[in-house]
């Protein structure tokens, strides 16, 4: 399997407005390549993040050290690291200067599995109650596919980590509520996950 056999999203597809992209992620497949093997996922809950008018984003007070990258033309990996415990990678959005990404907060995991569960677990198989928790969170995934800050910044659309078409998702599946483990603007209506996937980090 190469590269070439995925259709990789386009870098117009991220520079649009947060809210237009973070449904449409739905679906998508996160694509990380090592070395001769793929490490595959499709994108079950996402969370959208902007500045001004969101106290709980990272861009909301303007630019700094951390989080510059936010504020870069979209189509980049955006990682940082959280309760000094994991990491979270996040799509950065629209033209440059805007200060806004979506969070993936959980993948189905459809490739390279083993090496997930032996990252998340230290075991190569994993029983069924295991598999949904492989990566049903954001630092899940960081670990499953052991992205750090030396992902930070990485081009979505070179070869390392892209996103790619995936399944076609229909608007009445696609469900939309409060944002998770946050304690400011928790009344914006900006997580958006797949109906009835037992893969989303929560109900």
């Amino acid at each position: 399997m190469n590269t070439k056999q995925f259709h990789k999203l386009p870098e117009t597809f991220y520079q649009k407005d947060v809210f237009k992209i973070a449904p449409k992620l739905l679906g998508k497949y996160f694509v990380k390549k090592e070395k001769q093997q793929f490490l595959i996922g499709k994108i079950v809950e996402v969370e959208a993040y902007a500045d001004k008018i969101d106290e709980a984003s990272h861009s909301f007070n303007g630019v700094t050290k951390r989080n510059t990258l936010m504020f870069d033309s979209g189509g980049k990996l955006y990682v940082y690291f959280i309760y000094g415990n994991h990491f979270c990678c996040n799509v950065v959005c629209d033209k440059e200067g805007v200060g806004s990404a979506v969070l993936i907060r959980a993948l189905e995991p459809l490739k390279g599995i083993e090496i997930m569960a032996e990252r998340r677990f230290q075991k190569n198989e994993v029983t069924a109650k295991e598999f949904l928790n492989l990566t049903n969170g954001p630092g899940k995934i960081c670990k499953a596919f052991n992205i750090s800050k030396d992902e930070n910044g990485i081009d979505l659309c070179g070869e390392n980590i892209f996103l790619a078409e995936g399944e076609k998702i229909s608007k009445k599946n696609i469900m939309q509520s409060p944002r998770i483990g946050i304690k400011k603007s928790k009344e914006l209506l900006w997580r958006f996950y797949l109906k009835d996937n037992p893969f989303v980090s929560a109900k």
